[in-house]
């Protein structure tokens, strides 16, 4: 039988498929890096209040790293026997050094050493997650600025409504990821907690020194209680949570490329690289990585979802069930990593039909509220503009027409304060231009918008 690290305890061997489900090794291995970081800190501690000799801890630090040399060269064999990560790296520690590689764990549980780990590891990812962030931000900007004069419609209920600059219309995007990188950017300092020393549930008899070991593996502060400090998961589930609404923004974004993209609309072209065909139909164009990043935002959500459920009835201290904490948040951290990248590569490399959308922006009622503005000017109250200006589209889908063809006899017809400055204000590019109130879709406004962005970004 197999000695476990707890098997003074217990008698008889385990059964093998009991091991496999207890054990967490294929999933958890991704931390070796940030244990044997956490290690190595731990153990300079021990050594520095005097727990560990010096000989000790230089044997235990070059096992350390020697095993971490194992690991990455493929030499390190893993076992479900030693369950997890841990104790694998424990067992191969002292099959390198012998005995004094049980000193190791003096002060310590596995259960705060896989909370630092796993501090360590969302700490770090949350920051690449930022720096992507900012990434994508800076192709939306520069997408905005090339075609900061392309006007296209503007849509509510997914119908014509006013046109906009696509630049405006892409921007939006922009400030939803601004939100999203303030998100992580804040949730940091609710990461860069070190548990270490916590022990599994209240503290350790040694004198250890937990601000050293925080210090060390470059945490800015310590769990003020050991309790808490095992038992904390609120990180990964706020991780997880701005994980999500990043994918939920993605896939909106998405849900609009692949619209845009379609033979119905044509306002886009997006490069071959991330499009695929079909085994069937040879003209087929299909936005699937669009797609892809639409679908996935499920998982991530998932993943949030299924942490509140594991934590939402466990009594204090540690469970095993918060084995479970690891894998949703390991496989939304490479989602969202992947979408944004996919996401940056479609904005950078896509084309967008200018003329296709100037067009579609002339042959519509889009222009209908500059009517009804028009009027208002007029000293005519809104209300009575806004029907007026109804019984004038319904003219003119009776006649087959749109508002900038009728004549200025017919205009009178339904209100005698029209005069043929209408047909400018009818005009796409004047309707557009006119709304340069901050935050609006006017090209004095986009530019002012695009300064503040810009400036955000440095």
């Amino acid at each position: 039988m197999t000695k476990k690290a707890w098997g003074g305890r217990f008698q008889g061997e385990s059964l093998g498929w009991v091991e496999a489900f207890n054990a967490s090794i294929h999933f958890d291995k991704i931390l070796i890096e940030k244990d044997i970081e956490g290690s190595i800190a731990h153990a300079t501690m021990l050594e520095k209040k005097g727990i560990l000799s010096e000989d000790e801890a230089e044997q235990i630090i070059s096992g350390l790293k020697a095993v971490m040399e194992d690991f990455n060269a493929g030499r390190m064999e893993l076992s479900v026997q030693h369950e997890d990560i841990h104790m694998n790296v424990e067992r191969a520690l002292i099959n390198k050094i012998g005995e004094v590689g049980g000193k190791l764990h003096t002060g310590r549980s596995r259960n705060d050493q896989v909370a630092t780990d796993m501090h360590l590891y969302i700490k770090e990812q949350v920051e690449h997650i930022i720096e992507s962030i900012n990434s994508l931000k800076k192709t939306i900007l520069a997408l905005a600025e090339e075609n900061i004069h392309v006007i296209m419609p503007g849509y509510t209920h997914l119908q014509r409504a006013q046109p906009v600059l696509f630049s405006h219309h892409i921007m939006a995007y922009f400030w939803m990821l601004q939100r999203d990188g303030e998100r992580f950017r804040e949730s940091l300092k609710r990461i860069d907690l070190s548990p270490l020393g916590a022990g599994a549930i209240s503290g350790t008899t040694f004198d250890i020194d937990r601000e050293m070991t925080a210090d060390l593996l470059g945490f800015s502060d310590i769990y003020q209680n050991s309790m808490d400090a095992v038992s904390d998961r609120d990180y990964i589930i706020e991780t997880l949570s701005n994980i999500s609404l990043v994918m939920i923004h993605l896939s909106r974004l998405s849900e609009e490329i692949i619209f845009w993209m379609s033979e119905e609309a044509n306002f886009i072209q997006l490069s071959d690289q991330f499009t695929t065909g079909s085994s069937m139909m040879p003209q087929k164009k299909n936005p699937d990585m669009a797609e892809l990043i639409r679908g996935k935002s499920g998982r991530t959500t998932g993943a949030l979802m299924g942490m509140l459920m594991l934590v939402k009835g466990l009594p204090l201290t540690y469970n095993k069930d918060l084995q479970e904490d690891k894998e949703g948040i390991f496989d939304a951290v490479t989602t969202v990593l992947g979408s944004l990248e996919i996401m940056n590569g479609m904005l950078e490399t896509l084309s967008i039909n200018e003329e296709v959308l100037e067009e579609t922006v002339s042959e519509d009622f889009s222009n209908a509220t500059e009517l009804a503005d028009y009027l208002v000017q007029k000293g005519v109250p809104f209300r009575k503009a806004h029907e007026v200006v109804g019984k004038l589209v319904l003219k003119c889908i009776h006649s087959g027409k749109y508002l900038k063809d009728l004549n200025l006899e017919e205009f009178k017809q339904h209100h005698s304060s029209i005069e043929d400055d209408i047909y400018d204000q009818l005009y796409p590019r004047t309707s557009v231009d006119r709304r340069n109130s901050r935050g609006g879709t006017g090209t004095e406004a986009v530019i002012a918008q695009m300064k503040r962005a810009e400036a955000l970004l440095k």
